[in-house]
């Protein structure tokens, strides 16, 4: 009998791991915003996420724009349609492209339209998979310590990748690659949630 109690305690749906994927990409790239300075300190606030303080934004159109992302995100993710978003970093002035962080999805499970949402897939346990997350959110928050200063006004943008076959909302437009010209990488740790992997990677301009 305790098998199965534990069984079910364990239990992560389609619908579950889509949840934590997006909870992880919305504090990661808040995270990120706060870190690298691309918005006033003062307009974060500080909130508790994963056993972890997380600085949040607070101005209501980032978040408007941010939940739209992540809504369409989630979307997909429960179609497997996504495979990889990347957060752009770049120059106001000038648009040079100055950091990218790329949130790299890999599915564990075969995903299609057939699949159950709401039914038990994997067997992870939730703690197991918080503590994954943790450390690469740990990671994000020191990333000043190695990453060049970003010394400009700067802007972001999001670009998602998809399969050929996604369906894309009105309102979304197709995007160019965006390169860093002698750029460096840095691969950070990865998680799984046993039907997604996130691998997360950030390249930024190399300093002469």
């Amino acid at each position: 009998m305790s098998g199965v109690t534990q069984l079910t305690r364990n239990a992560i749906t389609l619908k579950g791991s889509a949840k934590i994927v997006t909870e992880y990409l919305n504090f990661g790239i808040n995270s990120i915003l706060f870190q690298r300075g691309i918005y006033p300190p003062e307009s974060f606030r500080n909130e508790e996420h994963f056993g972890l303080s997380i600085y949040v934004s607070s101005d209501e159109k980032i978040n408007n724009f941010l939940q739209s992302i992540f809504s369409q995100i989630k979307d997909w993710l429960l179609k497997g349609k996504v495979k990889q978003l990347s957060l752009v970093i770049t120059n106001l002035a000038n648009k040079e492209v100055l950091e990218r962080w790329d949130f790299k999805l890999q599915y564990e499970e075969t995903i299609s339209n057939e699949t159950d949402i709401d039914k038990p897939i994997g067997t992870k346990d939730i703690k197991v998979i918080q503590s994954e997350i943790r450390d690469v959110l740990r990671q994000i928050c020191s990333s000043v310590s190695f990453l060049p200063l970003l010394d400009c006004p700067c802007a972001f943008d999001i670009l998602t990748h998809t399969t050929p076959d996604a369906e894309v909302p009105n309102g979304w437009d197709e995007a160019g690659p965006c390169f860093i010209a002698n750029s460096e990488e840095l691969r950070l740790r990865s998680f799984s949630t046993s039907l997604h992997r996130m691998d997360t990677v950030v390249s930024y301009k190399k300093i002469e």
